[in-house]
């Protein structure tokens, strides 16, 4: 067993994390990576609270073993959702988006574990004085909003930066990534495009299926002014790009893409949908089980930890 700092303070088995992905990561993913092993998280997005609360509850009936809420800062809902998260007890929060300071004495008051999730070493150094118990550190590779630094720097510079635990994110997909972000000083990884792809996840067959067709250059950063999202390449990017070209304004930019992660995720349409990935869309080949995901990335690992014997 490969137990690491992030193990002892979640109380999991592997430092293995599921992304907190809007539309996709619903209790039924969730649970499954609990049950397994890692830990399971609900992406709240812009749901009202109601719906997340929900989501909580079926966690809580499918599974005993801790598991997490993504709290998403730029939801019109994220006081009330904060407030169910603390009359459910939600042992972990992962945030993105914002700063969770102001609501992290409340959380931990009732036991939460707060995560940010972040994409510089400045900005963890300052949620740390906010007291945040670890950091998610997410590298450009991923799917969905990006940073501008690569994982394998970013990661080694946030683990500098703070004394908490570190957790890698972006271009992460199996044993490799872990050893590799270990090596790195990070206590555990975080999958987001590969747990897509898991049999559990309730995202559209088309969805999954784009994943699994994608090759390793059919990512593309859309956006502007810094707040970019990675996305496979479809008609919709193609639409998006030509808007760019001719120096549309952001708001119409805006209206283009407005929605398009739902249109995807949930009905289907990966031509006009935005297909959040990250570049290891490339070596996601099948649909697996989530256990079956874990027990692979913690097999591969354990093997190349064994064959790696350096003599100094």
């Amino acid at each position: 067993m490969l137990e690491t700092e992030i193990c002892r303070l979640l109380g999991i088995k592997y430092p293995v994390i599921q992304g907190g992905m809007a539309w996709v990561a619903t209790a039924k993913l969730a649970a499954a990576v609990s049950k397994a092993g890692g830990l399971g998280i609900i992406g709240a997005g812009n749901a009202p609270p109601e719906i997340v609360r929900e989501e909580i509850r079926k966690t809580k009936a499918f599974t005993d073993r801790p598991f997490g809420v993504n709290v998403y800062y730029l939801s019109p809902y994220v006081e009330e959702i904060i407030q169910v998260i603390i009359e459910e007890k939600v042992p972990v929060v992962t945030t993105g988006a914002g700063n969770p300071g102001k609501h992290i004495p409340q959380l931990k008051k009732v036991g939460t574990k707060v995560i940010p999730v972040v994409s510089s070493a400045l900005l963890a150094r300052r949620l740390q004085r906010s007291g945040a118990d670890a950091f998610i550190a997410e590298g450009m590779e991923c799917g969905g909003h990006v940073g501008d630094i690569t994982t394998m720097v970013l990661i080694s510079q946030v683990v500098d930066a703070v004394g908490v635990p570190v957790i890698a994110a972006g271009g992460i997909y199996g044993g490799k990534g872990l050893v590799a972000s270990l090596a790195l000083g990070a206590s555990g990884v975080q999958l987001g495009t590969r747990f897509i792809c898991a049999a559990e996840c309730t995202a559209h067959e088309n969805y999954k299926q784009a994943i699994i067709n994608a090759k390793d250059r059919d990512t593309v950063l859309t956006g502007y002014h810094g707040h970019y999202v990675r996305v496979l390449k479809n008609r919709l990017t193609k639409e998006y790009e030509s808007l760019v070209q001719r120096g549309a304004p952001a708001e119409e930019l805006e209206r283009l893409g407005m929605g398009r992660l739902r249109v995807a995720a949930v009905d289907g349409d990966v031509a006009m949908g935005s297909v959040m990935a990250g570049q290891v869309a490339g070596l996601v080949k099948k649909i697996q089980p989530a256990a079956e995901i874990i027990e692979e990335i913690m097999s591969e690992a354990k093997e190349i930890l064994q064959k790696t014997q350096f003599k100094i």
